[in-house]
């Protein structure tokens, strides 16, 4: 099986102090054959994210430990953007000029505030219902690869993604779904919420509607801040996707999809 992680957080991001090495030390114990970094970036001053990437520092590390584990782990650059339907000119711009493997698109603020304050302000079906509008507009708009923790909202509600959720959004969700379709863009499996709401993010029910949509590019991320959930959750969850339906999951190189044949033990 082609072992991967596509999703982590080093230094290089406002919110993990984890280090380039310690993480590929950790993948390559793990026996994992590619990772991708995937830092946050922003162009939006009114947001947490803004500020603290340094693109000449960030590519540094990335080339040292390419060259440090050649042979042993495949590095990728990767990059999660944080809502780039926003300011969209400025990062089409940055990435002509940037060579990157793969481009996360995600939305952690409605209007500037913070999700776990939309909630607060108006209430968990309301704000679950802003957050996808915001979402389905980033896939309309954005120039990503794959959606990042689809349903994120619901690690601020701490809660489980339920029927009747599902019920009350289903019709955006699959506007969502079948947008992303349209444009060729995949879905993540985000393992980082199986720990305390008993699930990934998207939730199951969401995963299989993708695949009835039609829906084929599907990737895998631990969402690492730290070494500890490095490679996380990796079996569990091609088990979950095959009992699904999906055949294959996919990493990027240069921004192209390369796709992996699901085999379980």
């Amino acid at each position: 099986m082609h072992r991967f992680d596509y999703h982590h957080h080093t230094n290089h991001s406002f919110d993990s102090r984890e280090t380039m090495v310690n993480v590929c030390e950790k993948a390559a114990e793990l026996k994992l054959d590619v990772i991708c970094f995937t830092e946050h970036f922003t162009f939006n001053p009114n947001v947490p994210t803004y500020g603290h990437m340094d693109w000449e520092a960030y590519e540094a590390d990335i080339a040292n430990v390419q060259e440090l584990y050649k042979g042993k782990l495949e590095i990728r650059k990767g990059i999660e953007l944080c809502e780039p339907n926003l300011f969209k000119e400025r990062y089409e711009d940055l990435f002509r000029h940037k060579n990157i493997d793969y481009i996360l698109g995600s939305v952690h603020n409605v209007d500037d505030v913070k999700l776990r304050k939309v909630l607060a302000a108006h209430g968990k079906n309301d704000a679950y219902r802003l957050y996808f509008e915001r979402l389905l507009t980033m896939v309309t708009e954005a120039d990503i690869d794959v959606i990042a923790h689809l349903d994120l909202i619901k690690r601020y509600q701490n809660e489980a993604f339920s029927k009747d959720d599902f019920a009350l959004h289903a019709d955006i969700i699959t506007a969502i779904l079948q947008t992303a379709i349209r444009r060729g863009i995949g879905l993540e499996v985000n393992t980082s919420t199986i720990e305390k709401l008993g699930e990934p993010m998207p939730a199951r029910a969401i995963l299989e509607l993708y695949h009835s949509l039609g829906g084929i590019i599907i990737t895998y991320g631990s969402d690492s801040h730290s070494t500890v959930r490095t490679g996380e959750y990796m079996g569990e969850t091609m088990e979950m996707l095959k009992q699904v339906g999906f055949d294959y999951v996919y990493t990027f190189k240069n921004r192209k999809a390369e796709p992996h044949e699901i085999e379980v033990d």
